[in-house]
């Protein structure tokens, strides 16, 4: 067992911190997490447009509510590569020391001229009779993420590459701040968004796909296939736990930065579904993951503070037992399990690592079947992921099937952790009586 210690500690935990700190993983995350307030917000007026009450939404739509709500739905949720263009650059720029709004703006100019500005007309019969003037809004929200995301990686370098040759237009010392970094973007942004507009000009006039098609195809797909797999996606989770017990923040390394890009796609898709009445297309979605799989945050650890607290209530339990619990349990309940991580501590600890692994794993596997049966209904809505769970799966899916999985799915948790918390539990018990 100490072997295996030193072995993670010497060869997994520098890996794991590397790319933790990796800058551009680092963007990715920031920026797709910019848009998290618009998702929220639409999922509010979704779940209000579409309350699970018999004739709710006939009523709605009566007094002529309906139209205005489904309106701010479109407004938020297809925002999403728009705010990730801007956001992505605009991160990597800030953690290399630049100016962030400008190589973010710059990038949402560039992300605008490879989009093209014409929507097909096509009839009922699904046949094209035409083009109208406009911007797709599957471009500006899940189906321009991915573009969104090479895009601001590389325009983002390449304005830091002009910004550290020097490369710009320098003013006076007397000129304000604000114009001064204007003019010093001006070269570099006439470079990326010229570039930009001659592939989109060079694809255009040879009748070859557009970029966000190109990008789809290469990126999406594959990515794609990983997210929207029971098998994919168990490896994402098996992963994420492996993380973590490394020390690594498994969300900021392998979930944000590269599944959450499909899982909000997945998500978005699901509510336009749900809007017009269709059958919800994707099982995997960030709302499944969050609250159905990550129960408690990473490793489902709800399951192993409820276990501590069950073994906190006896009377010969450990005083770590007793002081942990309630430092553990409330912030569990909303998601949050840093104070476990840390406290506990899940993190390097061989005793805890099996379940820690296992428990989202086996979440996983259960929530899918369930879903994938028809037994619960699909996500459409982000109750956000705070919210307490029993309460995220209704709101989630307005059905309360989804909050009986739920507890299932706790209860489950519970009875994993709970023989490696007694034996956790021992030790702290052998120790203070050591001390005593």
């Amino acid at each position: 067992m100490s072997k295996f210690e030193v072995f993670v500690q010497e060869k997994l935990v520098p890996v794991a911190g590397r790319l933790g700190n990796n800058k551009l993983l680092i963007a990715i995350r920031d920026g797709i997490t910019y848009s998290i307030p618009l998702i929220l917000i639409g999922s509010l007026f979704m779940i209000i447009a579409s309350f699970p009450i018999p004739g709710w939404e006939d009523w709605l739509g009566e007094i002529g509510v309906a139209g205005y709500l489904w309106k701010g739905v479109d407004s938020s949720f297809n925002l999403i590569a728009l705010v990730a263009a801007f956001g992505i650059p605009y991160s990597l720029a800030k953690q290399n020391k630049a100016d962030g709004v400008s190589a973010g703006f710059i990038n949402v100019s560039a992300f605008l001229t490879v989009t093209p500005y014409s929507i097909p007309f096509i009839n009922e019969a699904g046949k094209k009779l035409g083009e109208v003037s406009g911007i797709a809004p599957s471009f500006l929200s899940s189906g321009g993420l991915f573009v969104a995301i090479v895009m601001g990686l590389i325009n983002g370098s390449i304005y830091l590459w002009f910004m550290k040759k020097d490369i710009r237009i320098k003013m006076p010392d007397g000129v304000p701040p604000a114009v001064s970094k204007s003019f010093s973007a001006i070269i570099p942004g006439a470079v990326i968004i010229a570039s930009w507009l001659l592939i989109y000009a060079l694809l255009d006039k040879f009748a070859l796909p557009n970029v966000h098609d190109i990008v789809k195809t290469v990126l999406g797909v594959p990515f794609g296939l990983l997210g929207s797999t029971l098998i994919g996606n168990l490896i994402v989770v098996l992963l994420n736990g492996l993380l973590w017990f490394c020390g690594v923040h498994g969300g900021n390394v392998l979930n944000n930065p590269i599944m959450k890009p499909i899982w909000l796609a997945n998500l978005t898709e699901n509510a336009a579904a749900h809007k017009a009445g269709q059958e919800l297309p994707h099982i995997f979605t960030s709302v499944f993951m969050d609250n159905f799989v990550f129960i408690g945050g990473s490793g489902a650890t709800i399951g192993l503070v409820l276990a501590l607290a069950w073994l906190a209530r006896r009377q010969k339990a450990s005083k770590q037992a007793k002081v942990l619990s309630p430092i553990t349990l409330l912030p569990a309940l909303f998601n949050i399990n840093e104070p476990t991580m840390f406290g506990l501590p899940v993190v390097l600890n061989i005793l805890t690592v099996i379940p820690f692994v296992l428990a989202p794993a086996l979440n996983l596997v259960v929530a899918y079947v369930a879903f994938a049966t028809g037994i619960v209904p699909g996500t459409y809505a982000d109750p956000g992921w705070t919210m307490p769970p029993i309460i995220s799966g209704f709101l989630a899916t307005g059905s309360w099937q989804a909050s009986i999985l739920q507890a299932l799915l706790i209860v489950l948790d519970i009875l994993l952790y709970l023989p490696f918390v007694m034996s956790v539990e021992r030790r702290w018990q052998a120790s203070e009586n050591e001390e005593n």
